[in-house]
């Protein structure tokens, strides 16, 4: 044992010259065979040489051995360089299949795409670069290899939640469920988690294909997999918003109620917050109003111009010849909720139009024409047109839900002082009404009707929000901490809220930067007032995220791609919804092997 570790294992320079050997990463490496020594002692380099190449170069001279010892040399670097260079084109072929599937997995394009992709590439590289041939070559495109590409892609971004779920002090899940093309129910979990620095992360959490009934039970299995799988613990779950559905908030065996006995089974301390999407319910609100008479008109008019490509056609020439602003009127589609007021408003704009056209086609207009009819339609354009306002307002990415709540809030203040207006015969912001009243008798515009109509809706929406209201104090923390009432706060947080509110710093920080971004700056000091923020921060207003993912799923599974496998359309939602993740791309080619697609055969 003395003796191997006096040993001198470590390669000396004479036996480059001696033996013909150099070192290379770490081993002895012969220069003539380039036969590696796994360990380095005189004795074994000796014997390789002496046993393989003695005989050959036994009768070199000094000059002539260190000039092949050069060559040798040269010519090993050069094999070094090529076999570097073909690792680098491979990484670089497997890499770019991987950008390619990418980017047709979020244009929500077949797999075979890719193929159609590859011929294009070569015929640029034929004009362009023709030395590069063979590279371009090497990138596989295929079918299959850009299905594989697709799902390794959803697996690493899968993987990078999982890593940011361990940070997650709070967490949130959006919840909604729809049908695919082939009458699939599918179920969408997004997931808006807070770390320890208190930022954001609003990813998609699980797509479930529900192949069965979708009850409550099946529902929460789903999500309990969903939560199971990323290893949230339950106790950081905050808050559930989903679409309102029976098999969502029943209270027993609805979703929202086997959350609650899962917490309570998990001994949580947290109560769970529940609410129905901000902006399902402000859609709902509208159908207060019960002027689906106009609506219906409304529709029926534009389907009869719609429906029939000759009438369409004839129509759209008619504007054309009258010199119309507009050339055509939208179709109405009652589960697009924004194009309800683009469809009054241009019904509106060409209402003068529209009965002349009707009247050439032998219809009776009288209906249209009248004083009544023409006062809803005007009312209805208006609210209809501050409804999706508000609308616009609560969709989007990243909305925090104190500013959600502010928005409604604001909404109900302005129908306060609609109503008001409306009742001193002043429609000031109901541009409509204003021209509609211009052209009739005062005496005739019912202003009273409408306001009554107004304060019906006023009422709705408080009816609606009251949940939201109950988390007024709550959502004060975060909006503005600075205004709130230490005595209406919770006891556990006053102590902390006083020391904030007292710090001048802060104060200006807070005006620095707003309300979404200054729970960063609270110091670790204030832990009850970060967790506090970590909780309203990581709150779903809406299921926005989840109609939105409903959308690319129907552009991606049509009626021609209704074969499209539960896993293959799982990978392609999660690679075009992410926001803030982004696929590694640097490090899925070092564990693939470059393959070469042809381009005469489809898979």
């Amino acid at each position: 044992m003395a003796k191997r570790k006096a040993e001198n294992r470590s390669f000396l320079d004479k036996w480059e010259a001696e033996y013909l050997f150099t070192y290379v990463k770490d081993k002895p490496v012969c220069l003539v065979c380039g036969v590696n020594v796994a360990v380095s002692k005189e004795y074994n380099i000796r014997r390789h040489y002496e046993t393989k190449h003695h005989d050959k170069y036994k009768d070199l001279d000094m000059t002539q051995r260190s000039q092949k010892i050069e060559e040798m040399k040269r010519s090993l670097v050069s094999q070094q360089n090529m076999f570097k260079k073909a690792t680098s084109q491979s990484e670089a072929a497997v890499k770019a299949s991987y950008i390619v599937a990418a980017e047709i997995a979020k244009s929500a394009r077949p797999f075979n795409e890719g193929e159609f992709v590859k011929k294009c590439m070569m015929k640029v590289c034929d004009l362009v670069c023709p030395e590069k041939k063979q590279a371009f070559s090497n990138v596989s495109l295929s079918r299959n290899t850009v299905a594989d590409r697709t799902c390794d892609l959803a697996t690493n971004l899968y993987d990078q939640l999982m890593e940011k779920g361990k940070d997650f002090v709070a967490f949130s899940l959006a919840v909604d469920e729809s049908c695919d093309a082939s009458d699939t129910a599918q179920l969408s979990v997004f997931i808006r988690g807070v770390d320890s620095n208190l930022c954001v992360t609003e990813e998609l959490l699980g797509f479930k294909s529900m192949h069965g009934t979708t009850t409550g039970k099946e529902i929460f299995e789903e999500v309990s997999k969903c939560v199971t799988e990323i290893k949230l613990p339950w106790d950081k779950l905050v808050g559930l918003t989903t679409d309102g559905a029976p098999a969502m908030c029943g209270k027993k065996s609805g979703l929202v109620g086997m959350v609650r006995e899962k917490m309570r089974e998990e001994n949580c301390a947290g109560e769970l917050t529940v609410y129905h999407c901000i902006i399902h319910q402000e859609s709902l609100c509208a159908k207060a109003l019960k002027m689906e008479h106009v609506m219906t008109t409304v529709t029926q008019v534009v389907n009869f111009i719609r429906a029939k490509g000759l009438n369409h056609r004839q129509f759209k020439f008619f504007l054309e010849e009258c010199g119309s602003e507009y050339a055509d009127v939208p179709y109405h589609t009652e589960v697009r909720w924004l194009i309800r007021g683009k469809v009054l408003n241009r019904c509106f704009e060409l209402r003068e139009e529209i009965c002349q056209f009707l009247e050439t086609k032998g219809k009776d207009t009288a209906e249209l024409r009248e004083q009544k009819f023409l006062c809803e339609l005007a009312f209805l354009c208006d609210i209809s047109s501050h409804l999706d306002a508000l609308n616009l307002q609560l969709q989007g990415r990243g909305r925090i839900i104190t500013d959600m709540y502010a928005a409604v809030r604001a909404f109900k203040t302005k129908l306060c002082l609609w109503e008001n207006q409306m009742l001193q015969g002043n429609p000031c912001h109901f541009p409509c009404c204003q021209t509609i009243k211009a052209q009739i008798s005062t005496a005739v515009f019912p202003c009273a009707q409408f306001a009554e109509k107004l304060s019906v809706l006023a009422a709705e929406f408080s009816r609606r929000f009251a949940d939201f209201d109950v988390q007024k104090c709550r959502f004060e923390l975060l909006s503005n901490p600075f205004a709130v009432d230490v005595e209406n706060a919770p006891t556990n947080i006053q102590m902390e809220l006083i020391e904030l509110q007292c710090n001048d710093t802060l104060k200006s920080k807070y005006d620095a930067v707003g309300a979404a971004q200054f729970p960063r700056f609270i110091s670790d000091t204030m832990p009850q007032l970060r967790t506090q923020a970590a909780q309203m921060l990581s709150m779903f207003g809406s299921t926005y995220l989840c109609e939105q993912l409903f959308s690319s799923m129907k552009m991606t599974k049509t009626t021609h791609r209704r074969r499209l496998t539960d896993e293959h359309l799982r990978s392609i939602l999660r690679i075009s919804s992410a926001q803030r993740l982004s696929p590694d791309i640097d490090e899925l080619p070092s564990k693939k092997r470059c393959q070469v697609s042809g381009l005469g055969t489809s898979d």
